[in-house]
């Protein structure tokens, strides 16, 4: 791909430097060091960008992406790593996927609930992590069951067993381990949704916008993001197709 403009450049790094945006809440792709510092595939890919661009990356590490999302107009990162849904689009111009993460259903031992479809009927609650991109697709598409929202994977977990809820949503790989951790539970096959990975910047930045979209595509064509996901040893996530 060709090298950024120095206007290009000005525009997506206003205070000289790149500001890239982590999801420290998705472990798949964000995670911390010995000394806390963020590593993973999100702020690989970052640093990777900041290289091509010629400036110096800061991680600007989040709690979880609704946090990340909601400082997308207040000129706080310049670059973000997290899942595209229509309600973040509103403050976020988004590239295509550069990778994707199944997204299923755990349940107690004993359920009568047999398959995806069987979930969405009234009666059943099911437990998932508030502003998640999964739980964003579950209240735009769940008609008939209750979602019932807590603050991140762990507290979700644990009041999934402790209310004895009826289904635990969540990214597959998160929800291998749950299942490990609850003897007789079922982890469902299928997904309910695949939840796309992006790269997105605030909106506005129209020629940075660019830029990053071309570089999303390279680093996928090329083999940069299947490195990025090997070399970080993680299961469960793929690299999404061309755009």
């Amino acid at each position: 791909m060709n090298a950024p403009s120095q206007s290009t450049i000005t525009e997506f790094t206003p205070t000289g430097k790149l500001r890239v945006g982590l999801n420290m809440s998705n472990f798949l792709l964000t995670a911390k060091d010995a000394a806390g510092a963020p590593v993973g595939v999100a702020p690989d890919i970052g640093r990777e960008l900041a290289r091509r661009l010629g400036v110096e990356a800061v991680m600007v590490p989040y709690a979880n992406p609704g946090l990340l999302a909601d400082d997308a107009s207040k000129d706080l990162w310049d670059v973000a790593f997290l899942g595209a849904e229509p309600q973040r689009a509103n403050v976020i111009d988004f590239t295509a996927a550069y990778s994707e993460i199944e997204a299923t259903y755990l349940l107690p031992q004993g359920s009568s609930l047999k398959s995806i479809a069987d979930v969405d009927v009234k009666g059943v609650r099911i437990a998932v992590p508030e502003r998640s991109a999964y739980e964003l697709w579950l209240t735009r598409n769940i008609k008939n069951a209750e979602l019932v929202r807590f603050k991140g994977g762990d507290e979700t977990f644990k009041r999934f067993v402790d209310d004895k809820l009826d289904a635990l949503a969540g990214l597959r790989p998160r929800l291998i381990g749950d299942h490990a951790k609850l003897p007789g539970s079922i982890l469902l096959n299928g997904n309910f949704t695949a939840v796309q990975q992006a790269a997105g910047t605030p909106k506005g930045r129209g020629a940075a916008f660019a830029y990053l979209r071309e570089f999303i595509e390279d680093i996928k064509a090329s083999g940069l993001v299947a490195q990025a996901i090997a070399s970080n040893k993680v299961l469960g996530l793929t690299v999404a197709a061309a755009a």
